[in-house]
């Protein structure tokens, strides 16, 4: 497969090898160089994997934004 690269330095990769990676809009790619060739991997978030790291509770919105305007409020005391 060819792409073409543009004035802008911009090229478009193929849906063959976006479909194969899984890459989709807005992911970001890694580039490497080795040995006069490029590689070129998809760099997926692993923000997933914290998913339940931190415990929350049921809370009370309206207080916490009360406390949250009264302390604020204090540096202008």
């Amino acid at each position: 497969m060819n792409s073409t690269v543009t004035v802008k330095y911009q090229t478009t990769i193929p849906k063959a090898v976006r479909e194969q990676l899984g890459i989709s809009i807005n992911d970001a790619l890694e580039w490497i160089v080795e040995k006069g060739k490029v590689v070129v991997s998809p760099v997926h978030s692993s923000f997933l994997q914290y998913r339940g790291s931190v415990k929350t509770g049921a809370g009370d919105i309206a207080a916490d934004i009360q406390l949250a305007r009264a302390v604020r409020m204090e540096k202008y005391r």
